[in-house]
């Protein structure tokens, strides 16, 4: 919840040891390249602010199917950045997903949300990895965990027999490597995840912390994923057992300080506030498509607004951008990244 002034990191106080966000930086208008994608996701820019009112140059192409992926990074660093691709699932070629991402800097005066999506052959069964990492008291958790919690998942010995059990050990597993690698840091940094994982029908959605996913069944949004919010009753009697404390300071927040009860990182802050992820599995039949996005977007959006903009729209990487532009238009002033893969069952 954005709370205080326009550009404030609204997760993290300066509270002792905690470190607030530099000054917001006006949008500029907008400019966009569009790139088709398949396989592991491409390098990611900073992604930017575009102003909405002035509508963004986009060159389309359709994404081509087991194509190699050529990405043209936009001149402007405050551009809004999307792409997506196509796939099919495990043993059934008439029911093909798409998906499409785009990130936005917004507001805010620097980036701090990075997205993954990822396509892989994992035991001979073919498995997809879509994720939202949104930073908080800088960047590097979250570009740590684009770059290595999928890979650590996918790489885990029990991934395709026993996923959600490969799940929680992953998390745990990728959460003590960064604080390990983090020592001798002085400023203390986290991200949320929010993440699906596709193994052949099935869709594992977990989350940690206050990004969230979003399924759209038969035109109704259900959610996937509940917020880590320090003000949640289990989450404050988690973190009274363990020893801390949540006070009021502008909103709810552990130790007086972070506005999420659970986040990768924060070493400062453990073991109040851990990465243990919340899990739901869903059948895919059924499900028309989901939405995964940094909560830039869910500040101004409910579930039931957001999956109503887009539910006409079939491009999936469209509907992405629709997202973004809407959540700008709507006053956000966070980050806003956002990735929606659709299913097209036969």
């Amino acid at each position: 919840m954005n709370l205080g002034k326009e550009g404030e990191d609204p997760e993290r106080r300066q509270i002792q040891h905690s470190v607030s966000s530099s000054e917001a930086a006006p949008p500029s208008a907008a400019a966009t390249v569009r790139h088709a994608e398949v396989e592991p996701s491409p390098p990611q820019p900073p992604s930017p602010a575009a102003a909405v009112a002035a509508a963004p140059a986009v060159v389309s192409e359709q994404p081509a199917r087991q194509l190699p992926t050529v990405t043209i990074p936009s001149r402007d660093p405050d551009a809004l950045f999307s792409g997506g691709g196509i796939s099919f699932l495990t043993g059934d070629r008439n029911a093909r997903f798409s998906y499409g991402y785009s990130s936005f800097k917004g507001k805010r005066a620097s980036m701090e949300d990075f997205y993954e999506t990822r396509i892989s052959e994992v035991d001979g069964q073919m498995v997809a990895f879509f994720g939202v990492f949104d930073g908080h008291g800088g960047s590097r958790t979250a570009e740590y965990l684009k770059n290595n919690l999928f890979k650590n998942l996918s790489s885990h010995p029990d991934f395709i027999r026993d996923t959600k059990s490969a799940i929680v050990e992953a998390f745990r597993q990728t959460d003590a490597n960064y604080l390990d690698e983090e020592k001798g840091q002085q400023k203390d940094a986290g991200s949320t995840a929010s993440t699906a994982v596709l193994v052949g029908d099935r869709l594992l959605v977990a989350n940690v912390g206050d990004s969230r996913v979003v399924a759209c069944r038969a035109g109704s949004a259900i959610p996937l994923s509940i917020d880590h919010k320090p003000d949640r009753s289990d989450e404050r009697e988690r973190i009274e057992q363990a020893g801390g404390f949540i006070i009021w300071a502008g909103t709810w927040r552990v130790g007086g300080v972070l506005a999420v009860s659970r986040a990768f990182g924060d070493k400062l802050l453990k073991p109040y506030v851990v990465a243990e992820p919340e899990i739901q599995e869903e059948e895919i039949d059924g499900v028309d498509f989901i939405i995964i996005a940094s909560d830039g977007l869910w500040n101004v959006l409910s579930n039931k607004d957001a999956v109503a903009l887009v539910q006409d729209i079939m491009d999936a990487e469209a509907a992405s951008r629709k997202l973004i532009e809407e959540a700008y238009l709507r006053g956000s002033s966070d980050n806003i990244t956002c990735v929606v893969v659709r299913f097209e069952n036969p």
